[in-house]
Parts: C-alpha cells; sequence; structure tokens
C-alpha cells in the first residue's frame, strides 16, 4: 500500500512541476527556442516563415514560479504539511512586495508568518520605513544616476576607450547592485509594515573572496532555491561518480541560473562563465554538501587581493549579463582588448558621474558598517545619535531630490 502511495505521490509531483514549468517555458522561453531553432535550420538553406508569437509575458512569472515549486517540492520532500486554506496559499505565491523581483521566499519561512495575526509593532515600523528609504536612495540616486551612463557605454562600445569602457562595467556592477538590492530593501521595508519578516538578500557580495562566497551573498534566497532544488537532487543522482558528478551538478545549475535570468545566448554562456569559474573550488575539498554554502564571515581588508581578483572576474561576466545580445557583448569585449589604452576616462557629465561613485563609496561603508544592523540608518538608532539619524533622513531625501531623474527606469530585475 505504501508503495502505491509513493508512487501516486510521486505521479502527482511530477505532473505538477511539469504544468508549472510548461506555463514558464511557454511564455518565457518558447521564441527563444522557436527563433534559436529557425536560425539553426538557416544554416542548411532553410528559410521558412516566422514562427515567433507575440506573447505578453506576465509580470513575475519566474518568482510565483519558484515559489510554488518550492512549495509542492516541500511538501513532496515532507518539509511542511499541506495547507488546505486557498487564500493563505494564494498570498504566499503572489505576496505582492516581492512578486516581480524577489527575494524568492520559502513557504517553511513565510506561510507560518501569513497565517499569524497582523499586529502593529512601531519599532518594526520604523525599521521598515528605513529600510524603504534606504532602498529609494540605492535605486534613485545610485542606480538611476549611473543608468544613463551604462547605457550610453553599452550602446555605442566603439565611440570610447578602454578605460572608459572598464569604468562602464564597474558603473553597471554598482548600478544592478544599487537597483536590485534597492527593491529588497523596499520590499522587506514593506513587509516590516505588516509584521512580516522576509528573506535577507544581499550581503556586501562585491567583498567577497571567491566565487563560492560571492553566490553565498549576492541574491542569496535564489542560490539557497537553487541549491535546494536544482543542485541537490543532481549531486545526489550522480553521487555515483564522485566529484566529476559534483562537477555536473555544479556546471547544469548555474546554467539554469543563466536561463532563468534571460531567455538569450548570452544568459546561458554568463552562468556557464561562473559555472566554470566555480568547480576549481571544488578541488580544495572532497565535496560539496552544499553548493552555495560558502561561511559568510566578516570583511577581512588584509585579504584584498582576492577581493579584488573576485570582483574582476565577476566584472568580465557582467559584460555578457548587461549586453543586449552575444554580439553586443563581444563588441565590448574587443573595444576593451583591441583598443587597450592607458588614456584618462572621457565622456560627458563626468562630474555628475564622479559625485555618483563617491556616493556609491559611501553607501558601501554604511553597509559594511551597519552589517550586524536591521539596515545602515539604524546604525544612529541610539537616542544620544538622534540628530545624527534625523539629519541622514533629511540628507537621504535631499539626494533623492536632487538626482532623481525625470525618467525614472523600471528595476532591472523587473524583465526576470
Amino acid at each position: 500500500m505504501s508503495l502505491i502511495v509513493s508512487r501516486a505521490k510521486y505521479w502527482a509531483l511530477l505532473i505538477t512541476v511539469i504544468l508549472n514549468l510548461g506555463i514558464l517555458i511557454y511564455f518565457k522561453y518558447f521564441n527563444f527556442f522557436i527563433d534559436s531553432f529557425a536560425t539553426l535550420l538557416s544554416y542548411f538553406g532553410y528559410h521558412g516563415e516566422n514562427w515567433v508569437l507575440s506573447i505578453v509575458l506576465p509580470i513575475g512569472i519566474s518568482f510565483y514560479t519558484f515559489h510554488g515549486l518550492s512549495y509542492i517540492l516541500d511538501i513532496y520532500y515532507s518539509r511542511i504539511r499541506t495547507n488546505r486554506n486557498i487564500l493563505e496559499y494564494t498570498l504566499f505565491v503572489s505576496y505582492f512586495p516581492l512578486l516581480v523581483a524577489g527575494p524568492i521566499e520559502r513557504a517553511t519561512h513565510l506561510l507560518p508568518q501569513l497565517k499569524n495575526k497582523r499586529i502593529f509593532n512601531y519599532q518594526q515600523g520604523i525599521q521598515g520605513l528605513e529600510l524603504i528609504l534606504w532602498g529609494f536612495f540605492k535605486k534613485l540616486v545610485i542606480a538611476d544616476t549611473l543608468a544613463p551612463f551604462v547605457a550610453e557605454f553599452f550602446n555605442n562600445p566603439g565611440n570610447y576607450n578602454s578605460a572608459t569602457l572598464i569604468l562602464g562595467v564597474i558603473a553597471f556592477a554598482f548600478q544592478v547592485y544599487g537597483d536590485f538590492s534597492g527593491y529588497t530593501d523596499i520590499a522587506r521595508g514593506v513587509s516590516k509594515l505588516f509584521g512580516i519578516e522576509l528573506l535577507v538578500n544581499f550581503r556586501y557580495p562585491y567583498f567577497s573572496r571567491s566565487i563560492p562566497e560571492f553566490w553565498s551573498r549576492w541574491h542569496m534566497s535564489l542560490s539557497s532555491w537553487l541549491n535546494d532544488y536544482v543542485f541537490m537532487p543532481i549531486a545526489l543522482r550522480f553521487r555515483g561518480f564522485g566529484r566529476h558528478g559534483i562537477f555536473i551538478a555544479v556546471f547544469f545549475t548555474f546554467l539554469i541560473s543563466g536561463f532563468w535570468h534571460g531567455a538569450a545566448w548570452h544568459f546561458v554562456i554568463w552562468g556557464a562563465y561562473h559555472g566554470i569559474l566555480y568547480i576549481p573550488f571544488i578541488y580544495r575539498g572532497k565535496g560539496l554538501k552544499s553548493m552555495f554554502g560558502a561561511k559568510q564571515k566578516g570583511i577581512d581588508f588584509k585579504d584584498y587581493s582576492a577581493i579584488t581578483v573576485t570582483f574582476i572576474f565577476v566584472l568580465i561576466g557582467y559584460v555578457l549579463f548587461r549586453a543586449d545580445s552575444l554580439r553586443s557583448a563581444l563588441n565590448y569585449y574587443s573595444g576593451i582588448i583591441l583598443d587597450f589604452s592607458f588614456q584618462l576616462p572621457s565622456f560627458e557629465g563626468k562630474i555628475r558621474f564622479l559625485i555618483t561613485m563617491v556616493l556609491v563609496l559611501i553607501m558601501l561603508i554604511l553597509e559594511v558598517i551597519g552589517f550586524h544592523h536591521t539596515n545602515p540608518i539604524s546604525i544612529f538608532s541610539s537616542p544620544k545619535l538622534r540628530l545624527v539619524r534625523w539629519a541622514l533622513y533629511a540628507f537621504i531625501l535631499f539626494l533623492i531630490g536632487v538626482f532623481m531623474n525625470t525618467n525614472v527606469s523600471s528595476f532591472i530585475y523587473f524583465q526576470f
């Protein structure tokens, strides 16, 4: 009888996973597969009609698909019990603060909080408002100010020398961090107003000393999700192959990560690139119990060489991530390598750019100092520092008013 139940449970899981992934694949990847297949046929002389469909991508489909999958997989592995309240389940899958850009929550963490009675906590509300303010600072002052410069450099790499293009990649690194972590801060802050604690998604990733450590600090909710639901099942399936099985699991997991970020070959290659960078670290141990399990120690600035090398490798990959296509990425790489020079960067708006980079430095310093706090502003939560805290509130609001672009760009991760 138990064997029949187990088989029924397995087939129920399989059908549910196929349905969830089928919807995601149709909306997000159907045109990619069709276009790639048509391109392949063209090499053999066949030029058919355009099969690409005009599909409107539902907002946040990747995130609520991952929420739904984690829920049914946790039930299958007996981590949680089935929730028979349709309203609670629907709220978990489509919880609005994290619907379009995460963090990717777990049913084990979020569902119990949704069941609780909503009671406003003043201190939690203050922390939430500070997180929202800090998130707007990172988005409107840092990310949106850097965005036009980054767009210009990546759209016209032939117009700039190599030093400017390198500066453009560095600017994108802080643009995407300010944009994505800023959204996360806003989502966490809004949730705190409802008495709900969301997962922390970033822990100063650009101070990582290795690629594994970077992925344990960047988009941590996605890294954790991929570890539990992609890497571990594959690693267990190939455990008889020793380290080679782990190689396969790591590489395939990063391919999935790249493909999740976008239905384009430059995202797939970006994922493969990080997979290749990750594999050498496996040789340091007998194996990996957790793919993204690198310990998050405090920052050791004495290890600046490892931090610098890791950041450089991340920047190289960011060209693939930011480019509109693989061809655009190759043009950007060639602009850096083939026309390498030591000339100073030259572009319009340099003063505004430099001021923004100074604010980036201030942002990083405050986040490092406030690592053990709810948010960097709460460093000054002591009653003795009340005037300093209010001055910081006013200064951030002033910067938002001065730097805020009238053409506010959407969050980068909305497209995923």
